[in-house]
């Protein structure tokens, strides 16, 4: 369960359409077609940007009449930014063990 979030959330946020949709929707909710408009695409392009975003819970879509309405949802990316802590903890632990030898293989009347 916990793969396929992240999984999915890391290929919605690999695009940079679906950053610019999630920036604007940061600041304004907005519909199908004023994302369409923003992002010069078409309204079936920017719905299938909008779909993956929602199925990273990053994007929550309500329909009121025809017109589809669009807001940021409720993954607040925490899961997320613990996996990359840890990941970066082990690269900074690794890279401080490569920089003691480099020192000690460098510098060995020290």
């Amino acid at each position: 369960m916990v793969q396929h979030q992240l999984d999915s959330t890391f290929s919605a946020l690999s695009d940079p359409t679906r950053r610019g949709i999630l920036e604007h929707l940061d600041r304004s909710a907005a519909t199908i077609t004023e994302l369409a408009e923003l992002f010069e695409m078409t309204l079936t392009g920017i719905t299938k940007h909008v779909r993956l975003l929602e199925e990273a819970g990053l994007v929550v879509t309500e329909k009121r009449g025809r017109v589809r309405h669009c807001r940021l949802g409720d993954n607040t990316l925490d899961l997320e930014a613990a996996w990359l802590a840890r990941h970066r903890n082990a690269l900074a632990d690794r890279l401080d063990h490569l920089g003691q030898f480099l020192d000690r293989d460098l510098n060995p009347e020290e």
